[in-house]
């Protein structure tokens, strides 16, 4: 067939959406790709247009406008063949032109290379998709053209693309709802991947499909008749399992091939919605309702635009599973954001919330994207978001939120606003109060409860799921340990300057830029923030301000040098917060006589003076930093505490009942048999100070069956 034959079959196909004028636009920028790619051929040996060519056919079988097509027509214009893209913009306009150079752009990506560069060209195909979400459909169907024609493609060549495809593409085609694409995309790359696996899989469906014909042909029939009978309008079709997906639910549900294939699939396709719940109704008067399967995707739509009525029965000794849906649900389930395109003339309500839910995704990329420190971790992020088992859960006003399955509280809150996230403190679920960590079930009404000026706890990223939530909590944790690096590098700073004789308002500006430049730094700010996190000496710092940045000291430091910097001593207020830690070891509390070692990179943890894990030799102690405990501390601290016993019935009541009597709170507490007659009990309490510490002790001693009591220091 010629190509201008080809390319007059792809007009007759538009004739049925696009007008003429519309049409000869694409024509044109057809011929102009024909010339401007000629003498170029495939690996396959085929003229290089028939490429731009297929990839329009898939468009238009999307139904996409006539910019997208030409830019299909084009996409590969400005890389290969050297035509600028203001020339473009001068034939066919700056929308077209901006299109292709989307998609020449993207073409670039390749995503196997480097983690790092991954990630950069995952972040240039966000922008891409910012700009113009048409840029991304383009690109899909250049890259399902690209699979159907992978064969001649080298081994090496053939993998990198195919893991590609199913690792970055077939996602985000699934991301924007367009079904249709993305099974193909799976399946085209599975069969690349494990070209034997996939040849037994489809051999075996081939088989069994055989063997179950009459089976199919029984239930269609009978589901036929039920609907003829109640006079209610759709057509039944089978529906065929996708050998990526029976390969998945085989590896990761661990489920036999049979087992898997032993549910029989039809979709109905009716006229309207009222028709799908009342063909619900009839096929439940058909065949039993597996309780629990059933699920309305009208009601609640999947994130990606999707909806349909799920319902499982069992009937004729076998599972059957129904999609109900309308013709319009079907074309979206299929073409998904392109199909907001198709009804651009008329636009209903599902494109227009397909259309919303898509540019919110994107939003959120973007600001993802704003947040993550380098690119590993914004497609980190990403990638959680691009693999959603959605949950579906209700704001106390009734708006619905999709969150992926085992998204908790603290999701949810990020989901609403970043801000609400960051001053969440607690939530309610279903009106009682909840746990932030706790999952959260499809159908729960989740209400968050924020404070003024709360911040985001560290903990919560290790039970967070979605990407949004994560890296919101980075970033404010990042600007916290900032913050909170420079106070304590400041006051480290300023005490050791203090053993000098000199304070930071006195020394001038060209010294401190000296000692800027001496340490390698961008400004004074972070030279005070690395001594903050322990990664230099404040002593060394402050010496090279007061007698020249060359002077590092580091050769003749002598114990009596460094006892200078014992001048001041910084003042503790309890719990610092990302940068000041309290030793585990020996668990200090106020009161204690304390000093504070660094921790590279981790900053100031606080040590009893007596802590055995403290150095012995004068010169390591020399470099330690006095502390002293401010006076109006109100933060508990925890001590653990061995108490000695004779065993008698309600011993332990009687000893949780002193440590509250003392005003206590008891974190963990642990019973060791020693024998017969004699316990150990090792007690976590939560304590004021030294002095509630001795009341709770105190109060402990008075029982009598209590032997011996003692403060465990390490």
């Amino acid at each position: 067939m010629s190509a201008e034959a080809t390319v007059e079959v792809l007009a007759g196909e538009l004739s049925t959406y696009l007008d003429s004028n519309r049409i000869n636009q694409v024509r044109r920028a057809y011929y102009y790709a024909e010339q401007a790619h000629e003498g170029q051929m495939r690996r396959s040996g085929d003229r290089y247009i028939t490429h731009p060519l297929a990839v329009a056919h898939i468009l238009a079988s999307l139904r996409l406008d006539h910019q997208s097509l030409m830019a299909a027509m084009l996409h590969d214009v400005i890389e290969d063949t050297g035509i600028p893209k203001e020339a473009l913009a001068e034939q066919f306009g700056e929308d077209v032109a901006e299109l292709v150079d989307g998609v020449s752009k993207l073409t670039q990506i390749e995503f196997r290379t480097r983690a790092e560069a991954q990630a950069e060209n995952f972040q240039k195909m966000t922008l891409a998709m910012a700009r113009d979400i048409r840029v991304i459909l383009v690109k899909l169907a250049d890259r399902l053209h690209n699979m159907r024609t992978l064969g001649p493609m080298p081994y090496e060549k053939r993998q990198r693309i195919a893991n590609e495809t199913l690792d970055i593409y077939a996602p985000i085609a699934n991301r924007l709802g367009m079904h249709s694409i993305c099974t193909e995309l799976e399946d085209l790359g599975f069969s690349s991947l494990y070209p034997m696996r996939s040849k037994y899989i489809s051999k075996a469906v081939a088989k069994l499909r055989g063997t179950h014909r009459e089976i199919i042909d029984d239930i269609r029939g009978k589901l036929e008749e039920k609907l003829a009978e109640r006079g209610l309008p759709g057509r039944i079709q089978g529906r065929e399992k996708h050998l990526n997906s029976i390969y998945n639910k085989m590896k990761f549900k661990h489920k036999s091939f049979h087992e898997i294939m032993d549910v029989y699939a039809f979709r109905i396709i009716t006229d309207t919605e009222d028709d799908c719940y009342r063909i619900l109704g009839a096929v439940h008067s058909l065949y039993k309702p597996l309780p629990g399967r059933f699920k309305d995707y009208i009601a609640m739509p999947k994130a990606n635009g999707y909806q349909s009525l799920h319902t499982t029965l069992f009937g004729m000794h076998v599972n059957i599973e129904i999609q109900i849906r309308t013709e319009e649900m079907e074309h979206i389930a299929n073409n998904g954001i392109a199909a907001h395109w198709m009804y651009k003339n008329e636009p209903s309500n599902i494109t227009t919330a397909n259309q919303t839910r898509v540019d919110q995704w994107v939003k959120g990329l973007m600001e993802m994207r704003e947040r993550a420190d380098d690119s590993l971790e914004f497609i980190e992020h990403v990638k959680v978001d691009l693999f959603p088992d959605e949950i579906y859960v209700f704001t106390p006003k009734g708006r619905i939120m999709e969150l992926p399955r085992g998204a908790t509280p603290v999701d949810f809150a990020y989901a609403i606003h970043t801000d609400i996230g960051n001053a969440c403190v607690a939530c309610r679920i279903n009106r009682n109060l909840g746990s932030l960590s706790q999952t959260l079930q499809s159908g729960q009404t989740v209400e968050i409860i924020t404070a003024p000026g709360a911040r985001p706890n560290p903990a919560w990223l290790s039970f967070v799921t979605t990407g949004k939530a994560r890296s919101s909590i980075r970033h404010v944790l990042k600007n916290q340990r900032r913050a909170e690096s420079l106070e304590l590098g400041r006051t480290l700073l300023k005490k050791s300057l203090k053993g000098f004789g000199a304070k930071l308002s006195d020394i001038g500006e060209a010294q401190i830029d000296t000692v800027v430049r001496h340490n390698q730094v961008e400004s004074f700010d972070d030279l005070v923030s690395d001594i903050g996190l322990g990664n230099r000496m404040a002593y060394l710092v402050a010496r090279q301000l007061v007698s020249g940045a060359g002077d590092d000291g580091k050769s003749d430091i002598s114990a009596t040098d460094m006892s200078t910097n014992d001048r001041g001593s910084v003042t503790i207020r309890g719990t610092e917060g990302l940068l000041v830690r309290f030793a585990n070891c020996c668990k200090p509390i106020p009161g204690d006589p304390v000093v504070g070692t660094m921790d590279s990179g981790k900053g100031l943890v606080i040590h009893s003076d007596t802590c055995s894990r403290l150095p012995e030799d004068d010169e390591a102690r020399a470099n330690l930093t006095q502390l002293k405990w401010a006076k109006d501390i109100a933060d508990e601290f925890s001590v653990e505490l061995r108490v000695e016993l004779e065993r008698q019935r309600g011993v332990i009541a009687e000893l949780a009942n002193a440590v509250a009597m003392a005003d206590g709170n008891i974190e963990r507490i642990n019973v060791e048999e020693q024998n017969a007659k004699l316990g150990v009990v090792s007690l976590v309490v939560h304590v004021h100070g030294r002095r509630h510490l001795a009341r709770v002790m105190r109060r402990i001693r008075n029982i009598k069956a209590v032997t011996h009591i003692n403060r465990v220091r390490n």
